[in-house]
């Protein structure tokens, strides 16, 4: 196994563990201590607005009710720009992922274009080897010869199913 294909590999694996990263990131969100202090408000309100079931403390209990609904229509623009704000820093950090994704395989593609990534032995690739042939068979050690293209896809759909299996067990609390 060369060097290069190693490489190439690690670094699409990469790329492909941050994007997975980032969508869970972005499905999880986050909660800040403000809304924390607000959703714990709430419900010592609901709490104190239920003790209070008799007729002669409906009024009082009627007005914390009224304070929690109040506080859970804070909460809850404070969770929509909160939510807003957050998407266009993950679309932002989508982005300049996809810019770098792209960039890197053309770089790969070019770098590697006229020469093979790794040679590898004629039975491991049976029957399939001649859709990972660069140019054919290597007449001196008779082994396949893998170009970049059939690497990169290769090492691109191995490391997409790394990446989805791996990534919750790096961001698992």
């Amino acid at each position: 196994m060369s060097p290069s294909a190693i490489f190439v590999f690690l670094l699409v694996s990469a790329l492909h563990m941050l994007e997975c990263i980032l969508d869970l990131v972005k499905r999880r969100g986050s909660i800040s201590d403000e809304q924390l202090k607000l959703r714990v408000q709430i419900t010592e309100l609901l709490k104190e607005a239920s003790a209070l079931s008799t007729p002669s403390t409906f009024a009082q209990a009627a007005k914390l009710k009224r304070l929690a609904a109040a506080k859970e229509k804070e909460l809850a623009k404070m969770q929509e720009l909160n939510i807003k704000g957050k998407q266009s820093l993950y679309e932002q950090y989508g982005k300049a992922l996809l810019a770098t994704k792209v960039l890197i395989y053309v770089v790969f593609i070019l770098w590697f274009w006229s020469t093979p990534v790794t040679t590898v032995p004629k039975h491991l690739l049976q029957p399939f080897g001649w859709m990972f042939s660069w140019r054919g068979v290597d007449a001196s050690t008779g082994r396949v010869v893998v170009g970049i293209l059939p690497w990169l896809f290769l090492t691109s759909h191995v490391s997409k199913l790394l990446s989805e299996k791996l990534a919750p067990i790096f961001l698992h609390p």
